[in-house]
């Protein structure tokens, strides 16, 4: 018989995901802010024309974490134009607002 214990690989955890959160929740506009200590990451869907959106996620972490999840993020980005292709961004029209990804 197997001991569950002796079986996990040393400083390895298990993750669970519920249902509901499994199915992800689609964004299209963050906005990203900071203090000393935090980054703070607002996740919002932007539909045309509406005049009032609700932050649907926001993720609070620190300066480290936030360093390497753009490290994660640029070495799948990466890995996805290898694979699929170069990511075109749109150009940057001057009517729009100047929130989320704009630096």
């Amino acid at each position: 018989m197997s001991n569950q214990k002796s079986d996990l690989v040393p400083n390895q955890i298990q993750i669970e995901i519920d249902e509901q959160v499994a199915q992800g929740t689609y964004v299209n506009l963050a906005i990203v802010s900071h203090s000393e200590t935090e980054i703070v990451l607002d996740f919002i869907f932007l539909p045309p024309q509406a005049p009032k959106v609700k932050v649907k996620s926001r993720i609070v972490t620190s300066p480290s974490h936030a360093k390497k999840l753009l490290l994660a993020l640029e070495d799948n980005i990466k890995k996805y134009e290898a694979r699929f292709g170069k990511i075109e961004l749109a150009p940057i029209s001057q009517n729009e607002p100047k929130i989320g990804f704009y630096h």
